[in-house]
């Protein structure tokens, strides 16, 4: 069986890692922590093996990098030693955004098969976005890796230098959907509704209408449309969206985010 280890488990390690434990043994993931307790603590959830970085350097046919940019060289002259003696074949696996593989080259990684990867915190129920691209990684160690991940939910394979633009969309995308699901919930609670049911409202509302364009593959304004009848509340809101200069507003969030990344190499 493949054999996952998380250097890193924060957020986003977290995520792949319950992502993985869909799909994997407990005793084939191992998670290592700068702060022990906290992978100690992960581990006791899914049932896996809680070890150090170099033991899951050691160990791991998958290694996932789950630190910081500024961190990865540091973390690599750290556990570059336990990977030059290793015997067998591994795939590191950088989920450190803004780092192309070059970078990632330049900053220990070596010549050793490299997959990148750009996933979102929904990754840990099974409908989040993973970006991926690949470096010295043969067709079966590629299958075996999306077969593992593929509990996390859509993995779509990406150019090197287009993953902060994805990121930029599905990465930072959940806390600007988070942001607009809080408003929508306000104003309903603003109209009356408790705030539990205005909060289930939003979320399911986000839920149907992304689902349902991704079943139909109907462009989303052709389905706002379809909601707004003439003279009615709907096409008022959306004059209201419109006047506050809403799309432009995320349009800007989203460069934003992406000019962002290419600061922080």
């Amino acid at each position: 069986m493949v054999k996952f280890g998380f250097i890193g488990t924060g957020n986003m390690g977290g995520a792949l890692a319950r992502a993985a434990r869909k799909k994997l043994s407990g005793s084939d993931i191992l998670l290592a922590n700068r702060t022990a307790a906290k992978a100690e603590a992960l581990a006791a959830e899914l049932g896996c093996r809680a070890v150090d970085n170099a033991a899951a350097a050691d160990q791991a046919e998958f290694l996932f990098l789950g630190v910081k940019p500024y961190m990865v060289a540091g973390l690599m002259e750290e556990i570059g030693p336990v990977l030059a003696a290793r015997k067998d074949r591994f795939v590191l696996v950088s989920m450190a955004a803004a780092l192309t593989i070059p970078d990632l080259r330049q900053r220990g990684c070596g010549d050793w098969p490299v997959i990148r990867i750009m996933p979102n915190t929904p990754s840990a129920v099974g409908e989040g976005v993973i970006f991926y691209t690949c470096d010295g990684v043969t067709e079966e160690e590629l299958a075996a890796f999306l077969e593992a991940m593929s509990g996390a939910g859509r993995l779509l394979p990406l150019d090197d230098h287009l993953m902060d633009a994805g990121s930029a969309v599905a990465g930072c995308g959940p806390a600007f959907v988070d942001l607009f699901m809080e408003a929508m919930a306000d104003g309903g609670v603003a109209c009356g509704l408790s705030r539990p049911m205005a909060m289930e409202c939003a979320a399911q509302t986000l839920i149907g209408a992304a689902k349902l364009m991704l079943a139909t593959g109907t462009h989303p304004g052709a389905l706002k449309d379809a909601v707004c009848s003439p003279s009615g509340a709907t096409i008022q809101g959306v004059r209201t969206l419109e006047k506050a200069g809403f799309r432009g507003a995320v349009m800007d969030a989203v460069i934003a985010a992406y000019e962002k990344s290419a600061q922080m190499k």
